[in-house]
């Protein structure tokens, strides 16, 4: 199932306790300056919901953007505050078979530029 919104009150008013089996995070919106960050979906109240609602033991939160400074930080905010989330792993990057083989627009615009993608999953035990 697929849905189309702002994933934070989807999450904590629609989706019930270990019932998702992966949350995927594909190149959020960086909210770029300093005073809209409190925007920013990685954030501790987005992933309390997300170790909430990931089935136990092996499932996964997927966590891709092209913002180094966003990447290590939500890294640093899972390891100091959820220490449930097993990770980072490293995902390898796949060859593109064609020109739209991308997960996102942001994806393909960034790869086709040759400029770095930092992925990352984490593993609720």
């Amino acid at each position: 199932m697929m849905f189309s919104g702002d994933a934070q009150p989807l999450f904590r008013q629609k989706i019930p306790d270990h019932s998702i089996h992966g949350v995927h995070v594909y190149f959020p919106d960086p909210w770029w300056k300093k005073r809209h960050h409190k925007r920013r979906i990685m954030n501790e109240s987005f992933l309390t919901d997300v170790v909430r609602v990931l089935v136990p033991d092996g499932l996964r939160l997927h966590f891709w953007t092209d913002v180094k400074e966003y990447f290590d930080l939500s890294v640093e905010l899972i390891h100091q505050s959820f220490p449930q989330l097993q990770g980072p792993l490293s995902v390898a990057e796949k060859p593109a078979e064609h020109e739209m083989d991308f997960r996102t627009h942001f994806e393909r615009r960034t790869r086709l530029h040759n400029e770095a993608v930092y992925r990352s999953e984490f593993v609720r035990s």
